[in-house]
């Protein structure tokens, strides 16, 4: 015969373990010696190792007691049950996973790889976070509305950036982003842009097609179709302004662009 510590010490829980054990009905008190301590036989110590192995397999408490009255038919089946119930369990918990890792590759998540090689680029350029993350919002935004030409825009755009002179007006144009709306450097940076191309809906650009994004050209200037430096910055003003975050100093640069445009 046994005290409540010594079982406990037995099956590697605590007495507050067996007591809930009692508590939830899945096994009797047992009766007390002449000096009021339970006192547990075989009987109840074979009931304790069934509880607790089931307990550990991952069988619910609730499900516990119906198991330890039933019949060997009927316990084979409700493990087999049980077992099952696991199985999705672990299907689950392995979806989670692959859910979680695809998280932790980041953009590549939601973006193709074009534009994730792309947004790695401007970020190697110098291009700040902030920029960076409108426009990576405003990828998500075309892919959601021309996912088979998204791939050849980014392609296009990332060509853009091996150009010296485009990537130097493209990371000024982001550092205006903290200029004031009426700083005097934003008059000759809009002639500089217009000087590159200037700002033109996508549809003009040669090589871009109906419905390109902004930036997407084929890297040529002149001859039907120059370049549009900017064009992207269009569509990351109006993705600010619509984010709840307006770049005043893009703004006017954008009206300076079209202000100071010669005619072609």
């Amino acid at each position: 015969m046994l005290t409540i510590g010594q079982v406990a010490a037995h099956l590697g829980v605590t007495v507050r373990t067996v007591r809930h054990y009692h508590q939830r009905g899945l096994l009797p008190e047992p009766e007390r010696d002449a000096s009021g301590y339970r006192r547990y036989g075989a009987d109840a110590i074979v009931a304790l190792v069934r509880i607790r192995t089931l307990a550990d397999a991952g069988v619910p408490l609730a499900r516990i007691e119906g198991l330890m009255r039933a019949s060997a038919e009927e316990f084979t089946a409700s493990i087999a049950a049980i077992d099952t119930e696991l199985a999705a369990q672990v299907a689950e918990l392995e979806r989670r996973r692959e859910r979680m890792a695809e998280l932790a590759a980041g953009e590549r998540m939601f973006l193709p790889e074009e534009v994730v090689v792309l947004l790695d680029r401007l970020r190697e350029a110098g291009l700040s976070p902030q920029s960076v993350r409108t426009e990576r919002d405003t990828w998500i935004l075309l892919v959601a509305q021309y996912a088979d030409q998204v791939p050849g825009w980014a392609l296009r755009k990332r060509a853009l950036f091996e150009d010296p002179a485009f990537r130097r007006l493209y990371l000024t144009v982001d550092r205006a982003a903290g200029w004031d709306r009426d700083d005097p450097r934003l008059e000759p940076l809009a002639d500089e842009v217009n000087a590159f191309g200037g700002l033109r809906a996508p549809e003009a650009e040669s090589g871009a097609g109906a419905g390109a994004p902004a930036g997407t050209g084929t890297g040529e200037r002149g001859g039907g179709g120059p370049v549009l430096a900017l064009d992207a910055l269009v569509a990351v003003t109006l993705m600010a302004a619509q984010t709840g975050r307006p770049v005043p100093a893009w703004e006017r640069l954008i009206e300076l662009c079209r202000t100071r445009a010669t005619p072609a």
